[in-house]
């Protein structure tokens, strides 16, 4: 996934979850953050960060925060970038889905019971779901989801546990939007609940999956690296 038009900034102050100001070119910008999660790890006063540039005069901002340098690590917090991400790695044969290496239909935002999950696929007779979710939180090279209680990411995994039950196949698949990772483990402290339902699911037949990206100030892809998966 590839983005255009973009400018290096230094974070000043997110005064809710939807902006953020920046100083570019010596100026003190507005910015959409493309990521309503805490962030508070990342989002520190001085920061360097990467912007996307936009001359759409509809829009209410010209700039929207897409990645924050974390020390010698680049993390990308574009939370719409996960989904495109993998579609394009399933797309491209840089990662596969147990028992779907061949797939051949794969349809976003397909609901199932009372949520809407992010991938329907099929292979021949098979069916599966797959939910997708980023993550940007990163603790000394271990990195952990969520970074905020998520009842809707709750509510995924039950559904997905009921899909499995129900003959299909299920999977959540973590997409570390950073790469040189140690693994990846629930993030308990944050919700316990969370945590508690990832590992019910495995017991319950669903696959768990963790994959490592590319970042650059202008993209994120997949590196075809699986992350390890600690539950």
């Amino acid at each position: 996934m590839k983005y255009s038009n973009i400018v290096e900034g230094k974070f000043i102050s997110r005064p809710n979850r939807f902006i953020a100001h920046v100083l570019i070119n010596d100026n003190i910008e507005i910015c959409h953050v493309k990521n309503t999660g805490r962030c508070k790890e990342l989002l520190v006063e001085g920061a360097c960060v990467f912007l996307e540039y936009s001359d759409n005069i509809k829009r209410k901002t010209s700039y929207s925060l897409i990645a924050v340098q974390k020390g010698n690590r680049l993390i990308n917090i574009d939370s719409q970038a996960p989904n495109k991400v993998l579609y394009e790695g399933i797309m491209n044969g840089v990662v596969f889905m147990p028992q779907f290496e061949n797939i051949t239909m794969i349809k976003p935002e397909k609901v199932f019971g009372s949520s809407r999950l992010d991938f329907y696929i099929e292979n021949n007779n098979l069916k599966g779901f797959i939910e997708v979710k980023g993550i940007t939180l990163e603790e000394n090279g271990i990195v952990k989801f969520p970074d905020a209680p998520t009842e809707r990411g709750l509510k995924h995994i039950y559904e997905l546990i009921k899909a499995k039950e129900e003959g299909y196949h299920s999977y959540i698949v973590f997409i570390v939007q950073m790469n040189d990772v140690k693994y990846f483990t629930p993030n308990d402290k944050t919700h316990k609940e969370f945590g508690e339902a990832l590992r019910y699911a495995k017991e319950k037949g669903v696959q768990i999956f963790a994959y490592e990206c590319n970042i650059s100030p202008s993209s994120i892809t997949l590196n075809g690296k699986e992350c390890k998966v600690i539950l």
